[in-house]
């Protein structure tokens, strides 16, 4: 079984910066893109940004310039700079990947989400 475990989320301040990282494990062969999401309570969950399996990336307009997405195949994690953080930032923050198993099975997984709060 495949699971997402994300860490390094937290309280800072604005303008202040934090890193996420998320490492799939498990029965993989093989992961296309990875993603980051995010969600506050009342509100539906939207894209942060994502990367393929090749390296291309994809922002929500209203992070880019602030936030960075990249993955180290070779570890199977993905990870979420965030720079110039503001209050407006502040939800839970979700890991999400495609994964081929070895069994032959393509599936869409989710991390259980960490909280990243952005305050004075």
């Amino acid at each position: 079984q495949v699971q997402l475990v994300e860490s390094g989320g937290g309280l800072v301040q604005p303008g202040g910066s934090l890193r996420l990282s998320c490492a799939a494990s498990g029965s993989i062969f093989s992961i296309n893109a990875m993603g980051w999401y995010r969600q506050v309570p009342g509100k539906q969950r939207e894209l942060v940004a994502d990367i393929t399996s090749s390296g291309s990336t994809n922002y929500a307009n209203s992070v880019k310039g602030r936030f960075t997405i990249s993955r180290d195949n070779a570890k199977n994690t993905v990870y979420l700079q965030m720079n110039s953080l503001k209050p407006m930032d502040t939800a839970v923050y979700y890991c999400n990947a495609d994964i081929l198993s070895w069994s032959g099975d393509g599936m869409n997984y989710w991390g259980k989400g960490t909280l990243v709060t952005v305050s004075s």
